[in-house]
């Protein structure tokens, strides 16, 4: 399940700090928290896989900020956010309906519209652009000691950690032995890094690549992430050229009122 979500700020321009994702996180915790107190403490473990991922948060209209600290947007904000957990969706959702008033990094926003959209029948062979870059990492010795690495898409542990990944996904949603079949060709690769908590940093790769394979074992990618720390803002990607049909909008102000489009 897919949805993009329309913030108007209160005032404008608004800020947007480059590393913004754990404010989004916490949105997205606070409210399924608001609906499902169970299904919120249940996320909150670290041995139980997420399946959810959002995208950077954008604006229609955007410039660098003086200070290159962040963006300065305009008009209205926007995120995407995506999982393969219907339950999630469900108090997500149902969260920001029930109050749309947001507040992210010291901007006040409130949620104006948001639309369920439509998943692409075929998977296998298409390509796709990251909404939010991903990362993949290993442990490695450094200095007589093991510690954290982040794999770019030059070294081939990445595709293996990738495919290892999925293939998690997938059994945890389907509940059995996932399939082999997986190919992945990167087009294009560009580093961005990020402080995910104070002092602690991940190097991500926006891309453009290819993905072949089992249908099931893509789309566990597609809803929940490619690579890890989806659930901190890593991993969405959407299918290149591909403008997402809406299968249902929420407009600000109608709770839980739905229009289906044409």
């Amino acid at each position: 399940m897919r949805f993009l979500i329309r913030l108007m700020p209160e005032v404008e321009p608004f800020r947007i700090p480059f590393n913004h994702q754990h404010y989004l996180q916490g949105l997205i915790y606070h409210r399924i928290g608001r609906v499902n107190p169970e299904l919120s403490l249940s996320l909150h473990s670290p041995k139980v896989p997420k399946l959810f991922t959002y995208s950077l948060f954008m604006a229609r209209e955007r410039e660098m900020a003086e200070d290159r600290s962040g963006l300065l947007g305009r008009n209205h904000g926007f995120f995407y956010f995506s999982t393969a957990v219907p339950e999630i969706a469900e108090a997500f959702i149902g969260g920001l309906l029930e109050d749309p008033e947001v507040e992210l990094w010291g901007e006040r926003f409130t949620v104006s519209e948001i639309k369920a959209l439509y998943e692409p029948e075929r998977l296998s062979g298409r390509k796709f652009v990251t909404l939010s870059p991903v990362a993949v990492t290993t442990r490695r010795v450094q200095f007589g000691r093991p510690k954290s690495y982040d794999l770019s898409p030059a070294e081939p542990e990445f595709y293996e950690l990738i495919m290892e990944n999925l293939r998690e996904k997938y059994v945890h949603l389907r509940g059995e032995k996932p399939p082999e079949e997986f190919e992945m060709k990167v087009l294009s690769a560009k580093p961005k890094r990020f402080e995910i908590k104070p002092g602690i940093f991940q190097t991500a790769w926006h891309l453009v690549f290819r993905a072949r394979g089992d249908e099931d074992l893509l789309r566990a990618g597609y809803l929940a992430g490619f690579g890890e720390k989806n659930s901190i803002g890593f991993g969405m990607v959407k299918v290149d050229g591909r403008r997402p049909r809406v299968k249902r909008t929420w407009k600000g102000g109608e709770g839980n009122r739905t229009r289906k489009d044409a």
